[in-house]
């Protein structure tokens, strides 16, 4: 597959490069680049949602820890899922109506200034580590279907992905999207096909072995993943950005309820493709070329062709839409401009350092993305939904506030960074093992101590 890959690979990314630049025609003004105009239809919002959604994490890294832990290691999408339904039914078309292009401009239109200060250095810093993940992933990708490790061409594709989204913005993030999901939906669907119906010998024993729990998946694994994993479909900030370009709280509403449905039987049908592996593949014959790539390694050419290009799709829908939204709530939210070509330029900077994070090789697909997500989801999660609920309702103390969302961002740190040297000092591990929900359970508390219970606006 190699040099059929790489020619393969370069028209790919071609092609959007060509729809980036179609696309900048189209343009008129900071709305159009940054939120898309603000008046897609909900068709386009699920499909740029499931795109967004269905990155490194929800194929690559789901399959290689369903291998390792067993079925429950469907519950990373299944709470993604259940997160995003609840979404629709509490915030979506609240968020929506109240007019906000990025969540950090949501934060300061319910909070003030402080508030959307805060969450946007929280968001731009930890996104740099979710772009990054999503680099190694493709990083991985291009080296198994060329078979050899190749920096140079792994460069050019991140540079590529780079400029298509720094000429397009928004709306051609969410153009590439609907032909990205298509890839995604059709290669995973084929794989699954394949492996169950035509190799399925060991169908029975995989049906034997479907648990929600098991010795490494248990109960208090099911907290932490619900409030980290399904916070962040909740309330992300890529989620909360598709809502963003709905054309109103109506059609917000409706796409974030179907793509969550749509993502649980995404979940099962990824999840079952890692189960196969589990049952039939030993990690002798698996080596060290990850669940999902021994998968498409099995295939026929023609269908393995169509999963490389499903999981490569994967990786760019969810890349191009967290490099455009952290670059844009960087110049609009901290910078506080509305300048197309300063969104462009921070395009490249946050783009560049991720990729320098992804070639040194500081970390995997899945612990860099929960790493990033350990940071956000405590630190803003809680307060920001409080923050949502009580808008224009009950007034905020934004001292308390703000003390909220640092507390949890803090324990968050201390949690993904700094456990090792927590634990030199002596802290129990029991703590150690739960800095993330205490730091949410924190800022909980005082999420709901900043609002004025006795006041009314």
């Amino acid at each position: 597959m190699n040099t059929l890959f790489a020619i393969a690979l370069l028209l790919y990314l071609i092609t959007f490069i060509v729809i980036g630049i179609l696309n900048n025609r189209s343009i008129r003004s900071f709305t159009d680049y940054s939120v898309a105009g603000k008046n897609q239809n909900t068709l386009s919002v699920i499909m740029t949602l499931l795109a967004t959604m269905v990155g490194a994490s929800t194929t690559i890294g789901i399959t290689t820890t369903v291998y390792n832990i067993g079925f429950p290691g469907i519950w990373w999408l299944a709470f993604g899922a259940v997160g995003l339904i609840l979404q629709s039914v509490f915030l979506s078309k609240k968020v929506r109506d109240i007019g906000a292009d990025t969540l950090p401009d949501l934060a300061g239109r319910i909070a003030g200034r402080p508030a959307e200060t805060i969450i946007s250095l929280i968001i731009v810093i930890s996104w740099i580590g979710v772009i990054a993940g999503q680099l190694v992933a493709m990083d991985s990708l291009i080296t198994f279907a060329l078979g050899r490790s190749s920096t140079l061409i792994f460069i050019i594709a991140s540079l590529i992905i780079i400029a298509y989204t720094a000429i397009g913005g928004q709306l051609s993030v969410v153009k590439t999207d609907k032909v990205q999901l298509i890839i995604i939906l059709l290669g995973v669907t084929v794989c699954m096909g394949y492996l169950y119906i035509t190799q399925g010998d060991n169908n029975a024993v995989i049906a034997q072995n479907i648990e929600l729990l098991n010795e490494k998946y248990k109960a208090s694994d099911l907290l932490t993943q619900f409030f980290v994993i399904g916070g962040v479909f909740f309330l992300g900030p890529d989620i909360m950005s598709r809502n963003f370009i709905a054309k109103d709280g109506r059609a917000a509403k409706s796409a974030a309820w179907i793509a969550g449905i749509i993502l649980l039987v995404f979940a099962v049908i990824i999840t079952l493709i890692g189960m196969w592996i589990r049952y039939n593949v030993t990690p002798e014959e698996m080596g060290d070329m990850g669940a999902l790539m021994y998968a498409v390694s099995i295939m026929p050419r023609w269908t393995a062709v169509l999963l490389v290009f499903g999981l490569l799709s994967a990786i760019l829908s969810s890349t191009d839409t967290c490099i455009i939204n952290a670059s844009t709530i960087f110049v609009k939210d901290i910078l506080r401009k509305e300048s197309i070509t300063g969104v462009r330029i921070t395009v490249i900077v946050i783009g560049t350092a991720a990729l320098l994070l992804a070639v040194l090789g500081q970390g995997d697909i899945m612990s860099l993305l929960t790493g990033a997500y350990s940071i956000y989801t405590p630190g803003v999660i809680f307060p920001l939904t409080v923050a949502i609920l009580a808008y224009k309702k009950r007034p905020l103390d934004i001292r308390i506030w703000i003390a909220a969302v640092a507390a949890g961002g803090i324990f968050g740190i201390m949690g993904t960074y700094f456990g090792t040297a927590l634990s030199d000092l002596g802290i129990p591990a029991v703590i150690m093992d739960h800095l993330t929900l205490i730091g949410m359970g924190l800022s909980l508390t005082l999420s709901l101590a900043s609002v004025r219970w006795k006041e009314s606006v």
